[in-house]
């Protein structure tokens, strides 16, 4: 498997997995070696770490995507043939700007942004960001000329939100509950009735808002934009189905990332989303062989003495473990996904933190197979 042939054709890659997985890394690196090879890219995080910011050695990012000055990345060898912009995605902003977009009028848009419901709905919906990164996801590929965009998810729990996020949004406005505020009849005039307007008279006059008037202005300036929400929430549903898209789960190998990836790649199989592969982080490689500790610190006695040759040899040792582990889990997320797209990262001796980190982790996921095996005897010798 290699990276670039997953993302071949394709004009978004959905980056998700476990936290601390390094999937903002790997999303930045994927981005960054696209953008080498030529193509204009976008990448899109929701981390609000800003390790996406400093990987690419910026202070901060906004809201809309802003180009990286290429002359950061000569200093690491790399070339940039293309274009690579960045961007953080602010949620409540993203929201606001689309209720700009569907109002039908500078009214009506001002009735909802100023609206002291909205603006409690759109914080706690925007909070958990799945359907707002899906809107600024779906205006990436509409309103602007990326060849590529890279989006970075959350925890992949959360971001398999991404996939109901639309349906979810639709059941709502087709829902019953707000169709009673839209059409004030029947039920709807008896919960406008008599007492609860008493209700909401005495919270007027103890907090001075008038929550029924909020309430009503909102329902009704919501109305014009039921249609627009549901347009967007259905072409949403065709991006992520669209071959142009490809998931691509990000893992380490530990057990429980596996275990999330393994349940990630079940989700997006029921849903028939585009699956590109799997790359996991951060493997330890078998440095022994066929080798005994005891070998080791016999051969290292004479240069380093006995006591520093043994501890040298419990430190291989302990590694070796950790690959016994990292080749038993990588074994059964290949048998649970029947799927031999897994390109494996070696644990690299520094954390990728700024454009050289990320340099480095392209040479593994930009190789071919041939390569990737000389990079790693180059580590194992």
């Amino acid at each position: 498997m290699n990276v670039a042939d997953v993302i071949a054709g394709k004009r978004i890659v959905i980056c998700g997995g476990s936290g601390g997985v390094g999937k903002t890394t790997t999303s930045a690196a994927i981005a960054m070696g696209a953008a080498a090879a030529g193509r204009k890219v976008a990448v899109v995080t929701i981390d609000p770490a800003k390790r996406l910011a400093n990987s690419l050695g910026l202070e901060e990012l906004g809201n809309e995507p802003a180009l990286v000055d290429p002359d950061l990345f000569a200093p690491a060898g790399v070339e940039m043939e293309g274009e690579l912009w960045a961007m953080m995605l602010d949620p409540k902003r993203t929201f606001d700007d689309l209720i700009d977009r569907l109002a039908p009028n500078e009214k009506a848009r001002d009735d909802v942004l100023d609206n002291r419901i909205y603006q409690e709905l759109s914080n706690a919906v925007a909070g958990s960001q799945e359907f707002t990164a899906m809107a600024k996801l779906y205006e990436l590929d509409r309103d602007h000329d990326f060849d590529l965009i890279v989006l970075d998810t959350p925890p992949s729990r959360n971001a398999l939100d991404f996939l109901d996020a639309p349906d979810r949004l639709t059941q709502f406005f087709e829902g019953r509950a707000l169709q009673v505020f839209l059409r004030p009849t029947g039920l709807a005039a008896r919960v406008m009735g008599r007492g609860t307007g008493m209700v909401f008279g005495v919270l007027k006059r103890v907090t001075g808002i008038d929550l029924l008037e909020d309430l009503a202005v909102f329902f009704r300036s919501l109305s014009g934009m039921i249609d627009g929400f549901k347009e967007r929430a259905q072409a949403v549903n065709k991006l992520l189905a669209d071959r142009g898209t490809v998931f691509l789960l990000i893992t380490s190998p530990e057990r429980e990332p596996v275990d999330e990836a393994i349940f990630f790649w079940r989700k997006l199989k029921a849903a028939r989303m585009p699956f590109g592969g799997v790359v996991v982080n951060r493997v330890h490689h078998d440095l022994l062989g066929n080798a005994e500790v005891g070998d080791v610190s016999d051969e290292l006695a004479a240069e380093l003495g006995d006591k520093l040759a043994g501890r040298v040899a419990d430190n291989f040792r302990d590694y070796h473990v950790l690959a016994r582990r990292d080749a038993h889990n990588i074994e059964r997320l290949g048998e649970q996904l029947r799927d031999d797209r897994l390109l494996l990262v070696p644990y690299l001796d520094e954390d990728v933190h700024d454009i050289e980190g990320l340099a480095r982790l392209d040479r593994y996921l930009f190789a071919t197979e041939a390569q990737r095996r000389k990079l790693l005897d180059e580590v194992v010798a």
